[in-house]
């Protein structure tokens, strides 16, 4: 496709930029596209059928959320893994899992467990189809309807967030697991929702907590086993 068509209608352009953006970001979130790697204009719009002006303008959004890295020399890679600085991110996710809980068990409606136990069962069937792209993105959706119960709009965004760029620290946990999840992980969804159904709000605290204490201590656990793999010389 020609550069020509940049000069459609604005609603026209605007939906090209949401596709290439769904598409890439999906792709640098699940880990398809590995950090470091470099982004090729030409090559995403022909693949994607686009001119390059949509694929521009979804790589400054990418940019703006820090999936994506414009280097000096202009070349554009999809952004490192922080690992230096992962603490940080594992205090704020493990706050976010704590509050959100604890807010969903005093203010839930019967709506929002229906919406919960719905995210809940798409959990389930994906690891038990062992599908890590579809329990990564339920796993999202379950953590994000929790939040919603909580009604602090706030917090709703701000986890939201961490959730995302989550996804591809949560690849690498389910991979240290060989996409194989345990049942138990599922378990403890189920018994987070009792405690909000109930309106308990210490137990929804402290089962959120184990939650996300065992989340951070496998992923720590993997990485560190990862980096201390002998070097092919």
């Amino acid at each position: 496709m020609s550069e020509k068509s940049a000069t459609t209608p604005d609603r026209k352009r605007g939906s090209g930029v949401k596709h290439v953006y769904d598409v890439l970001r999906d792709e640098i979130l699940n880990l398809a596209r590995p950090p470091g790697s470099p982004i090729d204009e030409v090559q995403l719009a022909e693949s994607l059928s686009m001119s390059r002006t949509p694929v521009r303008e979804a790589l400054v959004r990418l940019v703006a959320e820090g999936l994506v890295t414009t280097l000096p020399n202009r070349a554009t890679i999809v952004s490192q893994i922080d690992f230096l600085n992962l603490h940080h991110y594992f205090d704020a996710l493990t706050l976010m899992y704590r509050v959100t809980t604890r807010l969903a068990a005093q203010n839930r409606t019967a709506e929002d467990l229906a919406v919960i136990r719905a995210h809940q069962a798409e959990f389930s069937r994906a690891v038990e189809a062992q599908d890590a792209l579809a329990m990564i993105a339920t796993n999202r959706e379950f953590h994000a309807a929790i939040a919603e119960a909580g009604r602090n709009p706030y917090y709703i965004a701000l986890f939201n967030r961490l959730l995302d760029e989550g996804r591809r620290i949560l690849r690498i946990y389910y991979s240290s697991y060989q996409d194989r999840l345990p049942q138990r992980f599922v378990d403890e969804h189920a018994e987070m929702i009792a405690a909000i159904e109930a309106g308990d709000v210490a137990t929804a605290d402290r089962l959120a907590t184990a939650h996300a204490d065992q989340i951070v201590g496998q992923i720590r656990a993997f990485i560190s086993r990862d980096l201390r793999q002998p070097i092919a010389l």
